[in-house]
């Protein structure tokens, strides 16, 4: 079916509703019952591996019930498109960070510090990293993977892109030291990650930006989101307002996300993005 609806304008939207409304369903099922069994472990690990397996519940039930389809293809298919494509993604979002964070370091706006009763090492890295793996690939999975492809399909990208980065920013409404401008900035990366797949037609360079952008910021010892984590023993001092560094939130509560997100949309435009054909949107491509 490939995420076709009858011609039938009312029995289209019908069907849409019904196919968006029980993946919904799953989610928050599988979110509730995810938190509640993994509570103990710890809100952030809580969060990732929840995410995880709710997103890859819920897109392989509708995948199957309603498609006759697998999980891969909502985008997860590995091949050399998909490599490359996870490897821009990869280099758009760490670069992007370390733009955010090296350059008020280079002109004296911020300074690394000692983290106090800090004790980093390696096998912190490694599970901070697998963790914040774990988190891309299922927020990827849920935001962008069943539900919102056939949306684009049935919608077209632009009804489908923005909806669906508010969505993605007040998902994180809750989140420690949330504010205004934070939440504006985690819907904009929302409609920028949207803009990512219609521009690859996987899922591999949003996650690859989304892995990127998450993992470097923890490294350069600044706040993800509200979460702290403390991989290398260090943190960074701002010697300027929230305003700008985006506080206790992170950066992306700050104008200099803001401004980097902008340039984000350009990069991937630019970017020499190898295009794959999407089972549920099979005429993205020619768009």
């Amino acid at each position: 079916m490939r995420g076709a609806m009858p011609d039938n304008p009312s029995s289209k939207m019908l069907g849409l509703a019904l196919r968006v409304g029980i993946y919904l369903l799953i989610v928050a099922t599988g979110s509730v019952l995810s938190y509640w069994v993994l509570s103990t472990l710890g809100d952030l690990v809580a969060a990732a591996v929840g995410g995880l397996l709710t997103a890859v519940a819920a897109n392989a039930l509708a995948m199957r019930i309603f498609e006759r389809s697998h999980l891969t293809e909502i985008g997860l298919l590995w091949n050399r498109a998909s490599v490359r494509n996870l490897l821009i993604g990869l280099a758009g979002g760490t670069g992007a960070a370390c733009v955010v964070l090296a350059l008020p370091v280079v002109f004296r706006l911020a300074e690394f510090q000692a983290a106090p009763n800090a004790d980093p090492h390696v096998r912190i890295v490694l599970f901070v990293t697998v963790i914040l793996m774990f988190g891309a690939i299922g927020e990827e999975m849920l935001f962008r993977g069943y539900a919102f492809q056939i949306l684009v399909a049935n919608l077209g990208p632009y009804a489908t892109i923005l909806p669906a980065g508010i969505l993605f920013g007040l998902a994180h409404a809750n989140n420690l030291n949330i504010s205004v401008l934070g939440l504006v900035n985690t819907s904009a990366w929302g409609v920028l990650l949207g803009y990512a797949f219609l521009r690859s037609g996987d899922l591999w360079l949003p996650i690859g930006l989304h892995m990127g952008w998450n993992w470097a910021l923890p490294l350069f010892g600044v706040n993800l989101s509200g979460f702290t984590m403390r991989m290398t023993g260090y943190v960074l001092h701002w010697k300027i307002g929230a305003l700008w560094s985006g506080g206790d939130y992170g950066p992306e509560g700050g104008l200099l996300t803001s401004a980097i997100v902008i340039a984000l949309f350009v990069y991937l435009w630019k970017a020499p993005v190898r295009r794959q054909r999407p089972y549920l949107v099979p005429d993205l491509l020619e768009e």
